[in-house]
């Protein structure tokens, strides 16, 4: 023991180490009480050992209220009641006298205030207690500069809680609640703890689940779980409402082995970063490694991941409520969050990039990359970022620019065949003919003239008299010209081609296009006889009349003939009804709104004159002769056969269809001029001008006579009386239709190889003119040529194959087979990184996960396949079913998004695997290219019935397609 100084020195030793001593934040401090500091200053002062005045051992009693916790006297002062002693004077002070026993050292530590800073005497007294028993507390004592992270480890040290597990504490608030104290690098200051609050410590529980989370398990479930032991990793995800996507991308990271054995081992949590703006204050880190924990800890079966659903929610909007989503948006999205949550780097300095200036490309990737990991610094860069390069090239004036960006994962695009499959309705002017379902091979970047072109070769009828129409709700959505690009047609348009009689786009033609409606009268709420709307039934039509014949009386002799075959015309005892004398004749053509027949007494007089001086069989109000009318249908249409000679004999569904009508102007009106009642026309249906959607329009045309002219492109609707709808009009056969033979086409789809579209993603392409680039040598924007490389590969590689294709007007699912290798994918050949000797870095890889779309684009499920790390079997995450299976059933039509694991990096298997049966396995199987597959999230209801998904393909058979017009449409 080092022998005491003399008197003088240890006052000058104290008194110098007071003076030079300043208040530094953080720093210790101990107070001492002043009687026992001034009876030891007046001792030193004395210099006599053996003086009287000798202070004896340091005595604080007088400044506590209570020994055994430790609790200070309230009010105490400085410099009345106390000294402050650094912790080098109090240490030597404490050697030279030493201390009355069972008297704690006074330890007090220097806080910022916002104004000052000072040595804290009273120190914030909190409430130490387990979540499994909260009656029992200890009351310790911290200093408000003191971080959280202390008060959790003086929490587990008072309850005798291992360091390495998994802890996390709340605090209790005065009203009863409690908050969580995420931040444990935030001082007891900042955390606004006070005295007399009470921390709660929560101990995770060994099946990786918080004691606070399991009230959100249902009881049975909780009863299972004691009970369960499993293969970790092994757990199926609980579907919550088409989150399949999202189940399907946490399996896959969940077998990503170096990103779940950091947060198994708790490294992240030394990681989190609070304060990061772009990050999501350690809410994503801590939901993500809830479901690690869980799934990793062998003692469920499934877990239903809503924590984590409901931060993504929170997070990212776009992933609100329980629409389906795309499996790899949420991997881009977690993928950066857990990245900015975990990046080491608390505060981002801006770095200024240099220009290339002909430098070699190993000086400029080391320098992005560099700067890269300045500002990025986690274990998503460590494991999932690589270099590529990006080559653009100024066409005008060849301008090089060459830039190094890091990746998180490659979007490779995938081969397209330049063909797609359409189908189509075809409707012959034949009105004995069904209309009839083909399938086309067509251009992808065709017109609407070449879908017609390709329909002609099956129907023999030319491409210009043809006219197609998308048909939606008993109404022409759109009627489409010939040069209209046929990517504007989507798959699950129902597209209906028209057989005119004429080339209606020749300017040189005089016929005039007709879209007719079929509209059914409703009545009043009061059961009257008063018609006060009208509502839509059936398939339009759409006509091609000449415009110096068009007129309601032969418009209307038109359509009895082209609906003949489901309209059935009145028998001959039917033909006339009983009128009373002074009635009026039925207008064909409605002139009020809803739909009913109006005339005057003079307008029916007038008429009545006009019948009688045309007695003679002719009706001078009809613009066809009878010699027209008997020669030809009265549309001039006279390509149509008459369905009762026969001339068909290949189509039977031509037999029993009533001849042509005879022309309404035929058979003229007569005036009675007797006592008796008089008998007029029974006409089916009145006439109504509308517009596109079926509603009325009375302003499209003007009449002369009996004859019709209209402003604008018409839209004719016939209105139908319930009654003689019921009638006359066979709703089973307008429905009828036929599959012609062409409905068995298919397109060959050919296997490509990943190296393929590896390939196409490094192919030299043109920038669209939506993303040109500013070229600084022709101080404008060129459309330049770019050429990605790759220079640097992560550990783990994710390759997302861009199966879905979205352009302007179209969208549409590639469900080509892409062959991608379970092991020893070798991308040395792609990398243009040079390798040197001893240096060169290994590139070979092996498959780790798989995430699987089933579907089209409407609907479809996510699934996925990844191999365990701790026994290196493969398994298939279906939801909440987990199954083992063999590398044979995992290369499939439906892989989505790849996960490679570096061979080098791939740890070996520490447990045996088992032995399963695969024959037994029910595993979704690839879905036919012509269906939306069966295993669907957000299906299509069943009382919706497409016109795609008919099993057998016969070519004479008749069938319904009521449903091809659906009532909901995605107008987007």
């Amino acid at each position: 023991m080092a022998a005491v100084p003399g008197l003088e020195s240890q006052h000058s030793l104290i008194d110098r180490i007071l003076r030079e001593q300043t208040l530094r934040t953080g720093d210790s401090w101990f107070l001492i009480d002043l009687r026992w500091f001034l009876q030891w200053k007046e001792y030193v002062e004395t210099g006599d050992q053996n003086s009287s005045a000798y202070p004896g051992r340091i005595n604080n009693a007088e400044l506590f209220e209570d020994l055994e916790t430790g609790r200070l006297k309230e009010r105490l002062t400085e410099n009345e009641d106390y000294v402050l002693l650094p912790v080098e004077a109090w240490d030597l002070l404490v050697r030279w006298y030493g201390v009355e026993p069972d008297q704690p050292p006074i330890e007090r530590k220097v806080v910022d205030l916002p104004v000052t800073q000072k040595v804290e005497v009273y120190p914030v007294e909190l409430y130490l207690c387990q979540h499994s028993d909260m009656d029992s507390s200890v009351v310790v004592f911290f200093s408000r500069a003191d971080t959280v992270e202390t008060v959790l480890r003086e929490t587990q040290r008072q309850f005798g809680v291992p360091a390495e597990d998994e802890t996390r504490l709340w605090v209790k608030n005065s009203d009863g609640s409690c908050e969580r104290l995420r931040n444990i690098h935030m001082t007891v200051l900042d955390a606004c703890l006070s005295s007399g609050q009470t921390v709660i410590m929560e101990t995770r529980n060994k099946d990786g689940t918080w004691p606070t989370s399991r009230p959100h398990i249902m009881r049975n479930t909780l009863d299972d779980l004691q009970d369960f032991h499993g293969q970790p990793g092994v757990c199926g995800l609980t579907n919550l409402g088409n989150t399949c996507f999202m189940n399907s991308a946490l399996q896959c990271l969940s077998n990503t082995p170096p990103l779940t054995e950091y947060f198994l081992s708790n490294c992240y949590l030394n990681d989190l970063n609070f304060d990061n703006p772009l990050g999501m204050k350690g809410e994503i880190a801590e939901a993500y490694a809830d479901i690690i924990k869980q799934a990793w800890s062998g003692r469920h079966s499934t877990i239903a991941p809503r924590i984590f659903k409901a931060k993504v929610s929170h997070f990212a909007s776009q992933f609100m409520g329980y629409q389906q989503h795309d499996s790899q948006e949420l991997l881009s999205f977690l993928l950066d969050g857990l990245h900015e949550d975990l990046n080491r780097v608390k505060r981002k300095e801006y770095i200024e990039l240099k220009d290339a200036e002909e430098r070699p490309d190993e000086e400029l990737a080391e320098e992005a990359w560099r700067i890269h990991r300045r500002r990025n610094d986690s274990i998503i860069v460590d494991i999932f970022h690589g270099l590529f390069k990006s080559t653009l090239v100024c066409p005008k004036c060849g301008k090089i620019s060459v830039t190094f960006d890091p990746f998180c994962y490659l979007s490779v695009p995938l081969p397209m065949s330049k063909e797609r499959v359409m189908e189509v309705f075809f409707v012959s002017m034949n009105p004995c003919r069904k209309p009839t379902q083909f399938r086309l091979v067509v251009p992808k970047a065709g017109k609407v003239w070449d879908l017609c072109v390709a329909l002609s070769r099956y129907t023999d009828v030319p491409a210009a008299r043809m006219v197609v129409a998308d048909v939606f709700s008993h109404r022409f959505y759109k009627i489409f010209p010939m040069d209209e690009p046929l990517n504007c047609i989507l798959e699950r348009d129902d597209i209906f081609i028209y057989e005119v009689s004429g080339n209606i786009y020749d300017d040189d033609m005089n016929d005039m296009l007709l879209p007719i409606y079929l509209r059914e009268k409703t009545r009043s709420r009061d059961y009257s006889d008063i018609y006060y709307s009208t509502i839509l039934f059936g398939h339009p039509l759409l006509l091609s009349v000449p415009r110096d014949k068009l007129s309601w009386d032969n418009l209307y002799e038109i359509l009895l003939h082209r609906l003949s075959r489901y309209v059935r015309r009145p028998d001959s005892d039917e033909e006339d009804e009983e009128e009373d004398e002074d009635s009026q004749d039925e207008d064909i053509y409605s002139r009020n709104t809803n739909g009913l027949i109006e005339g005057d007494e003079e307008e029916s007089a007038a008429a009545n004159q006009e019948h009688d001086a045309g007695s003679e069989g002719e009706d001078n109000g009809s613009e066809l002769s009878n010699q027209e009318m008997s020669s030809e249908p009265p549309n001039g249409e006279a390509e149509i056969n008459n369905c009762s000679g026969g001339t068909n004999s290949e189509s039977p569904e031509l037999d029993d269809c009533p001849p042509s009508p005879v022309p309404l102007s035929r058979q003229p009106k007569r005036k009675c001029r007797s006592s008796r009642p008089c008998r007029r026309k029974r006409l089916l249906f009145t006439f109504q001008t509308v517009n596109s959607n079926g509603s009325t329009d009375r302003n499209s045309c003007s009449e002369d006579g009996n004859s019709v002219s209209f402003h604008t492109q018409p839209y004719i609707a016939i209105d139908w009386d319930p009654e003689m709808r019921r009638k006359y009009y066979d709703e089973v056969e307008a429905e009828k239709y036929v599959k012609h033979e062409s409905m068995g086409i298919m397109l060959k789809k050919t296997p490509v190889k990943l190296k393929e579209c590896i390939n196409l993603f490094t192919t030299v392409e043109t920038l669209e003119e939506e993303n040109p680039w500013y070229c600084p040598t022709c101080k404008k924007h060129q459309l330049a040529t770019k050429k990605l490389d790759l220079w640097s590969l992560p550990e783990v590689l994710i390759i997302h194959l861009k199966r879905f294709s979205y352009t302007k007007y179209s969208r549409e699912k590639l469900d080509t087979l892409v062959e991608f290798p379970i092991r020893n994918l070798d991308f040395s050949e792609f990398i243009i990184k040079p390798q040197i000797g001893a240096k060169s870095e290994s590139f070979v890889y092996d498959l780790i996960a798989v995430s699987n779309h089933y579907g089209g684009l409407r609907d479809g499920h996510y699934t996925a396949f990844a191999r365990n790390k701790d026994n290196g079997q493969w398994y298939y995450y279906d939801d909440s079913s987990v199954s083992p299976v063999s590398e044979e059933q995992i290369e499939s039509r439906a892989a989505y998004v790849l996960f490679y694991q570096r061979q080098d990096k791939i740890p070996q298997p520490t447990a045996f695997p088992p032995h399963p049966d695969y024959s037994s396995m029910d595993i979704a199987s690839d879905p036919d290219p012509d269906t939306n597959g069966t295993n669907s999230c957000s299906s299509i209801s069943n009382d919706v019935t497409s016109c795609n998904s008919c099993d057998h393909l016969e070519a004479a058979a008749s069938t319904s397609f009521s449903s091809c017009n659906s009532e909901i449409r995605d107008l987007d």
